[in-house]
């Protein structure tokens, strides 16, 4: 099984975001991958993996009914998937990822004194998101 979970790790935004600091996804109707992957970490940091919250959002979006979910995420993980590096919070939106060392994640608003902190925390794998298009 595939996983896309990292412990003692930073995230960064995207080089080429376009925004300074985290901003919140606009609210749409059907919801985003940006704002469901917000409303699962805004309110509950370090409580969910990355994994919990690619695949929460994904059986969100596909309509996974709750008796399904472990054939689901079986069948979900039995590929690679991307992981939050390819993240629209990261790459459009402004939000690092904090993994601890049990590998839960918490959102990071760039241009934040804790952003900065956990950018330069030696301790940390620190990545980058994806950018936003090859050609930027």
């Amino acid at each position: 099984m595939h996983s896309t979970n990292y412990a003692s790790a930073f995230i960064e935004v995207a080089e080429d975001c376009a925004v300074e600091v985290g901003t919140v996804p606009p609210e749409r109707t059907p919801a985003t991958v940006a704002r469901l992957q917000y409303e699962m970490l805004a309110g509950a940091p370090y409580r969910f993996t990355s994994d919990e919250v690619v695949f929460g959002v994904h059986a969100a979006r596909a309509g996974v009914p709750a008796a399904g979910m472990v054939a689901a995420r079986a069948a979900f993980f039995s590929k690679g998937q991307p992981c939050l590096r390819s993240s629209p919070l990261a790459k459009a939106y402004g939000w690092g990822f904090h993994f601890d060392e049990e590998g839960r994640v918490a959102l990071v608003a760039s241009g934040s004194p804790r952003y900065g902190a956990l950018a330069a925390d030696e301790s940390l794998a620190r990545l980058r998101a994806m950018r936003r298009s090859r050609g930027r």
